[in-house]
């Protein structure tokens, strides 16, 4: 008896035990199914995420395609618009009147000017004249151009008008901007500004720059890379200086050539060349540039630049998704101001100087007359620096000039004529620019 019981309670023990492995197989069964459902549903998702990344990849692949198409189009749009201005584009900056409580009456009495078009393309200047009999009549001078920039206006506003003429350097085309008028009219204040400048009153030049880096930078995403190149020269007494080099008074002397080649690009041999890897190093330039430069003191100006000055920024591009390459040259160039001997009071080195400048912006003026009547020969070789223009005033360039005045009447008769010559420019017709980019490996 006491056996059965024994076993007896054995069977139960093992019962339970049973039991409770039956349960915890259960449970792991349904563990398991739930595992398994969920790697399907893992699997599934995992399926719907490659599947969705892959449509992604093609997407994006598409819409780069589509960038690049559309920034092939922008840059076709984009030159349509700057020839539809015009490739010789005349703009006409009025300098303001000084200020200054020591200044003279001469440089205070401003003459009579009026805009008379609100979009800002007209300027008038008006003289009173005495008639035989003692009446007063007022003779008005009318003119047009691209545009006129009020004393008023800003180094912002006078680039933001120019600035897509820049842009279309880095497209691949060759630009040229240069400044014209009488000494003391701002020509150097607009293309350079004041030496360490404030981003407020930078010039064209520093400007121009900075845009550039920041559109190159803009284009990395789409292939492309930039290299920049600048050279800084100056004529001066129809000689060229590298204002980048060794070129001063007790350096060597060293003759600069002018040079055009065939492909219509214009060099000049042995100047400094600086490779432009920051903004900041074009500043240095600059200001280096500005120590080098020929100025003096006349009764016009009290410093008077006494040289030409001309920039030049060279821009290298190849992009590696399309195998396209692209060069463009941007000049910028800061005439030295016209003047008359009777009025700037120049003697020795000074009158030697003045001569030059007005000899040369003469052969300008007959460069642009001769272009305008479509003379059979334009005289470039007359002066450096036609010469120097010969591809930016009649060959494949979009070419803008600053014509620099100043509003008082003291100086009339010198704006007047700055005006007259502006005209002239304005009337000119050059052949269609075309951009220098290629297909690499590709003629």
């Amino acid at each position: 008896m006491q056996e059965n019981s024994s076993l007896r309670s054995t069977i139960s023990t093992q019962s339970s035990n049973c039991l409770a492995l039956e349960s915890d197989n259960r449970a792991l069964k349904m563990k398991i199914e739930r595992t398994e459902d969920t790697l399907i549903q893992r699997e599934t998702t995992i399926e719907t995420l490659e599947r969705q990344l892959s449509e992604s990849q093609v997407l994006v692949q598409e819409l780069e395609q589509r960038i690049r198409y559309e920034e092939t189009i922008r840059r076709r749009l984009h030159n349509t618009i700057q020839e539809l201005k015009g490739n010789i584009r005349v703009f006409c900056r009025v300098r303001p009147v000084s200020d200054s409580p020591s200044a003279s009456r001469n440089e205070t009495t401003a003459a009579l000017i009026k805009y008379p078009d609100p979009e800002g393309r007209e300027i008038e200047f008006a003289q009173s004249i005495e008639s035989a009999t003692g009446s007063q009549t007022q003779k008005t001078y009318p003119f047009t151009f691209d545009k006129v920039f009020q004393p008023a206006s800003t180094q912002d506003d006078v680039f933001e008008e120019i600035s897509q003429l820049v842009q279309s350097a880095l497209d691949g085309y060759n630009v040229c901007i240069f400044a014209y008028g009488q000494t003391g009219s701002g020509k150097t204040h607009t293309m350079e500004g004041p030496l360490n400048a404030d981003a407020k009153s930078m010039g064209m030049i520093p400007r121009s720059v900075l845009q550039i880096y920041e559109n190159a930078k803009a284009l990395e995403s789409k292939g492309w890379e930039y290299t920049m190149e600048g050279q800084y020269v100056e004529i001066y007494n129809e000689s060229i200086n590298d204002l980048l080099g060794n070129d001063g008074a007790d350096a060597p002397s060293k003759k600069h050539e002018i040079r055009h080649g065939t492909n219509g690009k214009t060099t000049i041999t042995d100047i400094t060349t600086v490779v432009l890897t920051s903004p900041e190093k074009v500043a240095a330039l600059l200001t280096k540039a500005a120590h080098n430069r020929s100025v003096g003191s006349t009764q016009m100006n009290e410093r008077s630049s006494r040289s030409h000055c001309v920039f030049t920024l060279r821009l290298s591009g190849r992009n590696s998704i399309t195998e396209e390459s692209s060069e463009g040259v941007l000049n910028l160039i800061d005439l030295a101001g016209s003047e008359r001997l009777s009025q700037s009071g120049a003697t020795g080195d000074r009158l030697k100087e003045t001569q030059a400048i007005n000899k040369s912006l003469s052969c300008l003026g007959d460069v642009i007359y001769a272009i305008s009547n479509k003379d059979p020969h334009i005289p470039y070789r007359n002066s450096k620096l036609t010469y120097l223009l010969q591809n930016s005033l009649g060959g494949n360039s979009k070419t803008l000039m600053f014509v620099n005045i100043s509003p008082l009447m003291s100086n009339f008769n010198e704006t007047l004529c700055s005006l007259r010559f502006a005209t002239k420019v304005n009337a000119c017709t050059i052949g269609t620019a075309t951009n220098k980019r290629a297909v690499v490996g590709k003629p």
